[in-house]
Protein backbone atom coordinates (compact mmCIF):
# COMPACT_ATOMS: atom_id res chain seq x y z
CA UNK A 1 0.00 0.00 0.00
CA UNK A 2 2.84 2.36 0.84
CA UNK A 3 4.62 1.56 -2.44
CA UNK A 4 1.53 2.47 -4.47
CA UNK A 5 1.18 5.72 -2.54
CA UNK A 6 4.84 6.63 -3.24
CA UNK A 7 4.41 5.89 -6.95
CA UNK A 8 1.29 8.07 -7.13
CA UNK A 9 3.08 10.93 -5.33
CA UNK A 10 6.08 10.57 -7.65
CA UNK A 11 3.81 10.58 -10.72
CA UNK A 12 1.99 13.72 -9.50
CA UNK A 13 5.31 15.46 -8.80
CA UNK A 14 6.64 14.55 -12.28
CA UNK A 15 3.41 15.78 -13.87
CA UNK A 16 3.68 19.11 -12.01
CA UNK A 17 7.30 19.53 -13.15
CA UNK A 18 6.37 18.87 -16.77
CA UNK A 19 3.48 21.35 -16.60
CA UNK A 20 5.67 24.04 -15.04
CA UNK A 21 8.42 23.42 -17.59
CA UNK A 22 5.97 23.77 -20.48
CA UNK A 23 4.83 27.18 -19.24
CA UNK A 24 8.22 28.84 -19.58
CA UNK A 25 8.66 31.50 -22.21
CA UNK A 26 10.96 30.96 -25.18
CA UNK A 27 12.73 33.73 -27.08
CA UNK A 28 13.79 33.91 -30.71
CA UNK A 29 16.33 36.38 -32.03
CA UNK A 30 16.09 37.57 -35.64
CA UNK A 31 18.42 39.76 -37.65
CA UNK A 32 21.61 41.60 -36.83
CA UNK A 33 22.44 45.11 -35.68
CA UNK A 34 26.06 46.14 -35.03
CA UNK A 35 27.03 46.99 -31.46
CA UNK A 36 28.15 50.43 -30.30
CA UNK A 37 31.76 49.20 -30.15
CA UNK A 38 31.67 48.29 -33.84
CA UNK A 39 30.07 51.62 -34.71
CA UNK A 40 32.78 53.48 -32.78
CA UNK A 41 35.21 52.47 -35.53
CA UNK A 42 33.17 54.44 -38.10
CA UNK A 43 33.66 58.19 -38.48
CA UNK A 44 30.77 60.26 -39.85
CA UNK A 45 31.83 62.29 -42.89
CA UNK A 46 35.08 60.35 -43.38
CA UNK A 47 34.29 56.67 -43.85
CA UNK A 48 32.54 55.42 -46.98
CA UNK A 49 30.10 52.70 -47.93
CA UNK A 50 32.99 50.30 -48.60
CA UNK A 51 34.39 50.93 -45.12
CA UNK A 52 30.99 50.15 -43.58
CA UNK A 53 30.90 46.89 -45.54
CA UNK A 54 34.34 45.96 -44.21
CA UNK A 55 33.80 46.98 -40.57
CA UNK A 56 30.23 45.88 -39.78
CA UNK A 57 29.28 43.88 -42.87
CA UNK A 58 26.63 44.41 -45.52
CA UNK A 59 23.08 44.98 -44.28
CA UNK A 60 20.15 42.65 -44.62
CA UNK A 61 18.08 45.52 -46.04
CA UNK A 62 19.13 48.60 -47.95
CA UNK A 63 17.39 51.52 -49.60
CA UNK A 64 15.26 51.35 -52.71
CA UNK A 65 18.13 52.17 -55.06
CA UNK A 66 21.56 50.61 -55.25
CA UNK A 67 22.96 53.82 -53.73
CA UNK A 68 20.43 53.79 -50.88
CA UNK A 69 20.97 53.88 -47.15
CA UNK A 70 21.80 50.85 -45.02
CA UNK A 71 19.31 49.42 -42.52
CA UNK A 72 20.26 46.79 -39.94
CA UNK A 73 17.28 45.26 -38.15
CA UNK A 74 17.33 43.07 -35.04
CA UNK A 75 14.32 41.85 -33.09
CA UNK A 76 13.62 39.58 -30.14
CA UNK A 77 10.28 37.74 -30.04
CA UNK A 78 8.78 36.12 -26.94
CA UNK A 79 6.68 32.96 -27.34
CA UNK A 80 4.65 31.97 -24.29
CA UNK A 81 2.31 29.00 -24.37
CA UNK A 82 -0.80 29.46 -26.46
CA UNK A 83 -0.52 33.24 -26.65
CA UNK A 84 0.39 35.20 -29.76
CA UNK A 85 4.14 35.86 -30.13
CA UNK A 86 5.10 39.30 -28.82
CA UNK A 87 7.97 41.48 -30.02
CA UNK A 88 9.76 42.52 -26.85
CA UNK A 89 12.73 44.28 -28.46
CA UNK A 90 13.42 45.71 -31.89
CA UNK A 91 16.36 47.80 -33.03
CA UNK A 92 16.74 49.46 -36.38
CA UNK A 93 20.14 50.94 -37.18
CA UNK A 94 20.04 53.36 -40.12
CA UNK A 95 23.28 54.48 -41.78
CA UNK A 96 22.70 57.18 -44.37
CA UNK A 97 25.18 58.30 -46.99
CA UNK A 98 25.69 61.57 -48.87
CA UNK A 99 26.22 61.97 -52.63
CA UNK A 100 29.95 61.11 -52.27
CA UNK A 101 29.16 57.78 -50.51
CA UNK A 102 30.51 59.13 -47.21
CA UNK A 103 28.57 58.43 -44.02
CA UNK A 104 26.15 61.30 -43.39
CA UNK A 105 24.39 60.01 -40.26
CA UNK A 106 24.10 56.97 -37.99
CA UNK A 107 20.82 56.55 -36.09
CA UNK A 108 19.45 53.80 -33.86
CA UNK A 109 15.71 53.34 -33.32
CA UNK A 110 13.80 51.02 -31.00
CA UNK A 111 10.24 50.10 -30.14
CA UNK A 112 10.05 52.98 -27.68
CA UNK A 113 10.77 55.51 -30.46
CA UNK A 114 7.45 55.15 -32.22
CA UNK A 115 4.98 52.89 -33.89
CA UNK A 116 5.80 49.43 -35.16
CA UNK A 117 6.24 49.67 -38.92
CA UNK A 118 6.17 46.52 -41.05
CA UNK A 119 9.35 46.45 -43.10
CA UNK A 120 7.96 44.23 -45.82
CA UNK A 121 4.30 43.84 -46.54
CA UNK A 122 3.36 41.72 -49.51
CA UNK A 123 -0.38 41.60 -50.02
CA UNK A 124 -1.93 40.13 -53.12
CA UNK A 125 -5.53 41.06 -53.80
CA UNK A 126 -7.58 38.11 -54.87
CA UNK A 127 -11.12 37.75 -56.10
CA UNK A 128 -11.38 34.53 -54.11
CA UNK A 129 -11.43 36.17 -50.68
CA UNK A 130 -14.13 34.27 -48.82
CA UNK A 131 -15.20 31.69 -51.39
CA UNK A 132 -14.21 28.11 -50.80
CA UNK A 133 -13.83 25.49 -53.51
CA UNK A 134 -17.32 24.10 -53.07
CA UNK A 135 -18.91 27.58 -53.13
CA UNK A 136 -17.10 28.44 -56.38
CA UNK A 137 -18.15 25.15 -57.96
CA UNK A 138 -21.80 25.50 -57.00
CA UNK A 139 -21.80 29.24 -57.83
CA UNK A 140 -21.15 28.49 -61.51
CA UNK A 141 -24.34 26.43 -61.88
CA UNK A 142 -26.57 29.49 -62.29
CA UNK A 143 -24.17 31.25 -64.68
CA UNK A 144 -25.17 29.19 -67.72
CA UNK A 145 -26.17 31.34 -70.70
CA UNK A 146 -28.42 29.40 -73.12
CA UNK A 147 -27.59 31.72 -76.04
CA UNK A 148 -23.97 30.55 -75.96
CA UNK A 149 -25.01 26.91 -76.34
CA UNK A 150 -26.32 27.41 -79.91
CA UNK A 151 -23.39 29.40 -81.35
Amino acid sequence: MLAIRNRVCTAIAMFCLVVLGACSATYQNHGYAPSDEELAELVVGVDTRATVDDVVGPPSASGMLSDGNYYYVRSRVRHFGMYRPQVVERQVLAISFDQNDAIANIERFGLQDGNVVPLSRRVTDSSVVSNGFLRQLLGNIGNLDPSQLFN
